[in-house]
């Protein structure tokens, strides 16, 4: 297939060329988010699909040292076999990718599906956590080399986990790694273990889902032993974006928000694992923490996610927010948000790869606190203003070819 750079694609000035191609590495690489950014990667460089959607090709971000898409080589883990193409199949199906798009980029699929190995799957690999990390490390270190790689960022896009539980070598890099050695010990969750191997292979790393990840003191230390960064958590792609860009309008305009309601309805893979109450209290909590921090004050604001299986990755959001106004009226606002998730959250996967590499290459080392704007609880800072965040990107991403020492 012909390869060519998107109509969208901003064209890297002399002082900030690409460097040599970038790995991204998604830990849960054939599920709907991952397959429907393979597929608009491909499709980008089909010239099939514009860059609609990704916030690295547009002009806010136009002085960015970022590698081009036709320079970013997919891989992953992913606990099932299920091959990219039927996946995709599916998703063609349900509405997610356009079946055009799939017939273009179908002949491209078997290359990425080689650059795909088996992750961390909790019921099978019973061994000490350190065999299951050196695999991990493994397979990443292969990849790179195989494809000559200047870096590579892995992206966790698997399915939400429950939060972890406080063990006192989560805060102490040398007792934790003691502690994998330790068949029995089970001392990270699946996406700790993600982190850690990411981080020992000597990548960046993004937390794309509301599980626990590299949030622990020991795998900071780890990162900053590596000189590698990290950002996250839960990636913004909904409800919580319109309300990181709606709840400072009623600040600034003096007005007292009494409750912001929610309902949250979602089927798929998503709404299965989001059924289950433990999966669901990860992503409750990210959620949770936008209006307070927004609003400076608590608020009533009970929030419901139910699994509506139909749905598939179509979600609807519907949100009752109640305020007071000049001389005590109360009035409300009511606003409803039909999205379909995978399509919403992709591009956003690809931005974070090029910018993640692009602070790698820049020397950042630990979290990224700029990367907020893509997040519902963001790594390194309290700022969820989406407006505020869309300017602090900004003036890092544009400044960061100044920081360039690689």
């Amino acid at each position: 297939m012909t390869v060519t750079h998107s109509e969208n694609q901003q064209s890297p000035s002399p002082s900030r060329a690409p460097e040599a191609p970038v790995g991204l590495w998604l830990n849960g690489a054939r599920g709907s988010v991952a397959t429907t950014a393979i597929t608009g990667l491909l499709a980008l460089r089909a010239g099939m699909a514009s860059s609609t959607g990704c916030v690295t090709d547009t002009g806010m971000l136009r002085d960015a040292p970022l590698a081009s898409w036709t320079d970013l080589v997919i891989g992953g883990h992913d606990i099932v076999d299920t091959p990219l193409e039927k996946k995709a199949e599916s998703l063609v199906d349900s509405g997610v990718i356009p079946a055009p798009v799939l017939a273009a980029v179908r002949g491209s699929l078997p290359e990425v599906e080689r650059n795909l190995r088996t992750g961390y799957d909790v019921r099978s690999d019973t061994g000490p956590q350190a065999e299951v990390i050196d695999r991990l490390v493994g397979d990443i270190e292969e990849f790179r080399r195989r494809h000559g790689l200047a870096r590579v960022v892995v992206i966790n896009v698997s399915s939400t986990e429950p939060p972890a539980e406080y063990r006192p070598e989560h805060d102490d890099l040398d007792a934790l790694t003691r502690s994998l050695a330790d068949p029995q010990a089970r001392a990270l969750p699946p996406s700790s273990v993600v982190a850690y191997a990411a981080f020992q292979a000597g990548c960046g790393f993004v937390d794309f889902t509301p599980s626990t990840g590299a949030r622990m003191p020991a795998l900071e230390l780890l990162a900053q032993r590596q000189q590698v960064p990290f950002a996250g958590s839960d990636g913004k792609t909904g409800e919580t974006l319109l309300r990181t860009a709606l709840a400072p309008m009623f600040t600034s305009r003096a007005l007292h928000v009494l409750s912001w309601a929610g309902v949250n309805l979602l089927g798929g893979g998503d709404g299965a694992t989001l059924e289950d109450p433990a999966n669901a209290k990860s992503k409750l909590s990210s959620k949770a923490g936008v209006l307070p921090a927004l609003l400076g004050e608590d608020v009533t604001a009970p929030l419901h996610i139910d699994n509506v299986p139909d749905l598939g990755d179509h979600k609807t959001a519907w949100d009752h927010v109640s305020f007071e106004g000049f001389l005590g009226v109360r009035m409300s606002m009511q606003l409803t948000w039909s999205g379909v998730d995978s399509t919403l959250a992709a591009p956003l996967v690809l931005d974070l790869a090029r910018l993640t590499a692009a602070a790698h290459r820049a020397g950042h080392v630990g979290p990224i606190e700029q990367l907020g704007f893509f997040f519902k609880d963001p790594i390194g800072t309290d700022e969820h203003a989406l407006a505020d965040q869309a300017r602090v990107l900004a003036d890092w991403a544009n400044g960061l070819d100044r920081q360039t020492g690689s």
